[in-house]
């Protein structure tokens, strides 16, 4: 339906960072082409065609139950496509791998681990020394705002903080790929957009391609890049957000008109 091309300069590989600042990765490019997706006996999307550009932000804006969950999951792995072809820079996606983060909206954390000790986790699987993987769990949890809350289990901190320490534990192990699945669905107005200012401060010279599935439309303008709407079991289309990136920006008319199309997507 859509294809873009890279105009986003990724970084090189994955280099040490000074301070606090995020470990560059090279993003990765997201491919469906004619893919049909769903289970064998319900089919949620049909000839989709997309195309996610390396370390852009792509939102993902459709009613409920229309494929949004589904097209995650399929560019996660979870599912194989029906028909057509998903890929990650060329290469058939065949099952999930480390390149490519999934985070839900519900956060997910081991409630027996502390923060550090969750965000710790991927990075313990990749083969990180204890030493080292404590170095970085902390480093992520300072820059989004838990430094203070490290040593506390999940049941003790507010549903913000622990969205917080998910999105530390998702970009720690540097993933070229985060797949968020309404991740801040079940926050208040307030923390909602806090969650939105700190994933954009976050995401910044990481080089992480994002797809950010949403079924509200101010957060897909907001977040993306571009947003692609979803409807009546298909991909309708792919849009550019005019930028820069501004919430107060209500009486842009080119925003207007993309809010008011993206509004009537929602409708039909």
């Amino acid at each position: 339906m859509s294809t873009s091309s890279d105009t986003r300069a990724s970084t090189g590989p994955a280099t040490a960072a000074s301070g606090n600042e995020p470990v560059p990765v090279r993003g990765t490019r997201l491919t469906l082409r004619s893919a049909t997706l769903g289970r064998p006996d319900s089919t949620a999307l049909t000839d989709v065609d997309l195309d996610v550009a390396p370390g852009e932000i792509l939102t993902v804006v459709g009613s409920s139950g229309c494929g949004k969950s589904t097209l995650l999951r399929t560019l996660a792995g979870l599912l194989p496509a029906l028909a057509g072809a998903v890929e990650q820079d060329g290469q058939r996606i065949e099952g999930p791998a480390a390149t490519r983060a999934l985070v839900f909206q519900e956060d997910a954390l081991l409630p027996w681990r502390t923060l550090r000790a969750n965000v710790e986790l991927p990075l313990a699987i990749q083969g990180l020394a204890r030493a080292e993987r404590r170095r970085q769990a902390e480093s992520w949890l300072e820059r989004v705002g838990l430094a203070d809350r490290s040593g506390q289990l999940p049941h003790r901190v507010s549903g913000g903080q622990r969205q917080r320490a998910q999105l530390a534990r998702a970009l720690a192990p540097r993933p070229r790929a985060v797949l968020m699945d309404e991740p801040f669905g079940a926050l208040d107005a307030q923390t909602r957009a806090g969650m939105q200012d700190l994933l954009v401060e976050v995401l910044h010279g990481t080089g992480a391609t994002v797809v950010f599935v949403t079924h509200d439309v101010d957060e897909a303008l907001f977040l993306g890049d571009r947003v692609a709407l979803l409807g009546s079991g298909r991909l309708t289309a792919v849009r550019e957000v005019p930028r820069p990136r501004d919430r107060t920006a209500h009486d842009d008319p080119a925003r207007v008109a993309l809010r008011r199309e993206v509004l009537t997507s929602l409708s039909t």
